[in-house]
């Protein structure tokens, strides 16, 4: 017959784990976006929200202030390349797809706030947060343009070349080729400094005079031409330089 262990030899028991409260934070941000709205929100925390889709079981809050350390800024978290993502501990093939999807998704939802039934010149502001949204933060240089009917709506958006991190390539002729071949008879020109600052170069001012001067003659107006910067953007017409 066995016999029962004295108290003095019973084991301890082990101490209750201290509760998990990732789930409750998840919550608690949740609930307050609802409530509030991504507006009020603090970027780390719209970002941890955006994370929490793609990475579900762990706590994003680290995670989305280490990128926003990395990278500088919201926008530019969702423009950073694969590659440079996949150097940040944490996120993985999965992770970044999803952050990916996201940035195709706000410039998705950009573009069709411009309203092709209507004059893109009634819908500048839109037309600026879609072009931002689409080349601030991009790493060269990218030439778009934006291809008009008579009545200024939008046939196209296209972008013609993809340079370097301080140079893209422009064909005067070839944009004016192209026009013809959409029966466009307006333009707006836009392009990126990845260097931040939107200031038009002497060079910029010439490719786009000389784009002027060819279209005028075929009937073709060229309404402006933008550059955008991470610091904001310039109108060559606003500037008197058109």
């Amino acid at each position: 017959m066995s016999k029962e262990r004295p108290d003095a030899f019973a084991e301890a028991p082990f101490p209750a784990p201290e509760p998990d409260d990732h789930a409750g934070h998840r919550q608690r941000v949740r609930e307050r976006f609802l409530k509030v709205g991504g507006d009020a929100l603090e970027d780390y925390e719209l970002l941890e929200l955006a994370l929490q889709l793609a990475i579900p079981r762990k706590d994003t809050k680290g995670l989305a202030k280490t990128l926003l350390r990395e990278f500088g800024s919201f926008s530019a978290v969702f423009n950073a390349s694969e590659a440079r993502l996949a150097k940040v501990k944490g996120l993985g093939e999965t992770s970044i797809a999803h952050i990916k999807v996201i940035q195709a998704v706000a410039a998705r939802f950009g573009r069709d706030r411009i309203d092709s039934d209507q004059p893109i010149l009634s819908s500048w502001s839109q037309l600026i947060d879609y072009c931002r949204s689409q080349m601030a933060f991009e790493s060269v240089e990218q030439f778009r343009i934006l291809f008009l009917d008579k009545k200024n709506r939008l046939i196209s958006d296209e972008v013609q070349q993809t340079g370097t991190v301080d140079h893209t390539p422009v064909y005067p002729r070839e944009v004016i080729k192209r026009t013809l071949e959409l029966s466009a008879t307006a333009l707006i020109l836009v392009h990126n400094h990845p260097s931040g600052d939107p200031s038009p170069s002497s060079a910029d001012v010439r490719m786009t005079r000389e784009i002027s001067d060819i279209a005028k003659p075929l009937g073709i107006t060229l309404h402006d031409h933008l550059i955008i910067g991470k610091s904001g953007h310039a109108s060559l017409r606003g500037l008197k330089l058109l």
